[in-house]
């Protein structure tokens, strides 16, 4: 049996219960994971007084897939995001969040099976912005395109359509305003989309897409495009399924793969043992996909639809007046698991 030596970053606030939970939960499956535990965010500034440790990056290095947990980003001033800098160090160009309704999952819409993929290393996240004055009274921001980086996310789109047997993919822009960046990526979008001819592709403009999104989700099935505009749908597909407590995303290069939790750290119920552990350990299903163990991320998700649905044990932001903590609700997974 093949054993695995997996990065695991607890994060911070909430991170390390609902990373215990994700870790119990994988091993549950009969995966055999070597854990390398390293501490990154607020954690780490604690401990060696940087976000981002190179023992961090030497871990990912070696063993080219990490679990991670949420990590603090300070809003306006402090460090630049821990994210953003692990996803340009290994180039991961792919951030693919999937958001599937659940049963017992309160939501306006029923039957959602969403797929949003997001270039996640170019345009208003590359880093280059600065202040115009002497006075700091203007600053800009600069958003890169490249016909690279555009492709390889379309293609990544379309090539997961054909694996996964989707039907149709959408190209999500802004050119009609932007004509030259996101002119750009539509222009190579479609030509990417030639080579698929056995898949539907449609493009939409990112203000009427976050419209129709809200009133009728089903007509879509994968959505790709530019990183700003990801980052904005993906959290509003979450909110088609109930919220961001229960959806995984991955960020995916050639080299490398981080799989984590896409809320954040919550720090106001930190050591609380009340966080919903669903997110993080959907991520550990999710790498366990990726890592060619189908059966044990069948297992995973099946358990805790089963245990979600029964809505017995479930902490209270899916059940309101719950008083079940993260380390019950971990156990009932676990159970399931070991059942199916």
């Amino acid at each position: 049996m093949c054993v695995y030596t997996i990065t695991l970053i607890p994060g911070d606030g909430i991170g390390p219960s609902i990373s215990d939970a994700a870790r119990r939960i994988v091993e549950a499956t009969g995966v055999r994971i070597t854990w390398d535990i390293q501490q990154a965010g607020m954690a780490a500034i604690d401990k060696v007084k940087d976000p981002l440790p190179q023992a961090v990056l030497d871990s990912i290095s070696r063993n080219k897939v990490a679990l991670k947990g949420p990590l603090t980003t300070p809003v306006g001033t402090g460090f630049r995001s821990v994210n953003v800098a692990l996803r340009k160090e290994f180039d991961l160009y792919i951030n693919l969040r999937p958001a599937r309704s659940m049963e017992g999952v309160r939501s306006h819409f029923t039957n959602v099976d969403l797929v949003v993929f997001r270039e996640n290393t170019e345009e208003f996240y590359a880093g280059i912005e600065h202040y115009i004055d002497a006075r700091k009274s203007a600053a800009e921001t600069i958003g890169v395109v490249t016909r690279v980086g555009s492709e390889r996310i379309v293609r990544a789109a379309f090539e997961y359509a054909r694996k996964h047997k989707r039907k149709k993919v959408t190209i999500v822009h802004k050119a009609n305003i932007m004509k030259y960046t996101g002119g750009l990526f539509l222009e190579v979008g479609r030509q990417v989309a030639s080579e698929y001819p056995e898949i539907e592709c449609n493009d939409k403009i990112i203000d009427n897409m976050a419209m129709q999104l809200v009133m009728n989700p089903h007509q879509f099935d994968i959505i790709v495009t530019t990183n700003l505009f990801g980052d904005i749908l993906s959290d509003l597909c979450s909110g088609l399924v109930g919220g961001l407590g229960m959806v995984p995303g991955a960020n995916i290069g050639v080299g490398a793969a981080i799989f984590e939790a896409v809320h954040g750290s919550a720090p106001d119920i930190a050591g609380k043992n009340i966080a919903n552990p669903c997110a993080m350990a959907l991520a550990g299903a999710m790498m366990l996909d990726y890592l060619g163990e189908l059966s044990a991320a069948e297992k995973i998700q099946r358990a805790i639809a089963d245990v979600v649905k029964e809505g017995k044990k479930v902490t209270r932001d899916l059940q309101p007046g719950s008083s079940v903590t993260t380390d019950e609700m971990t156990d009932a997974i676990v159970e399931r698991i070991n059942e199916l």
